[in-house]
């Protein structure tokens, strides 16, 4: 799979990400180091803890790099997930479940991708 073909997958803007990164392989870099980001089981720990404020920040900061990369689809549920924990409340399953759901299709997809 190309990194084209991969951010159709993943439901990501390709053109805005490469014009704003300018280089093909510069996006590559960064889409690979994504799956080294703890941020994801930072996430699913503070979840299963309780712990609402950490999940929160965990949440966030997937929504960050989810948007700087243009993964559009993680972005939103995310996004949606942040808000939701932002004032301490609890999660409704279904945004966790989307955020899961989204997060692994990514993950399969840049395993996917070609160098």
């Amino acid at each position: 799979m190309n990194l084209k073909e991969c951010y159709d997958v993943i439901g990501g803007d390709y053109e805005g990400v490469t014009s704003r990164l300018m280089n093909e392989k510069i996006v590559i870099k960064f889409v690979r180091k994504f799956l080294g980001d703890p941020s994801y089981d930072m996430l699913l720990k503070s979840l299963e803890e309780g712990n609402n404020e950490e999940a929160f920040r965990a949440a966030h900061t997937i929504k960050g790099i989810a948007q700087n990369l243009s993964f559009t689809k993680l972005y939103e549920s995310s996004s949606a997930l942040a808000d939701a924990l932002r004032d301490g409340s609890d999660a409704d399953e279904e945004q966790i479940e989307k955020v899961k759901s989204d997060y692994e299709q990514t993950v399969r997809a840049i395993n996917d991708l070609e160098e």
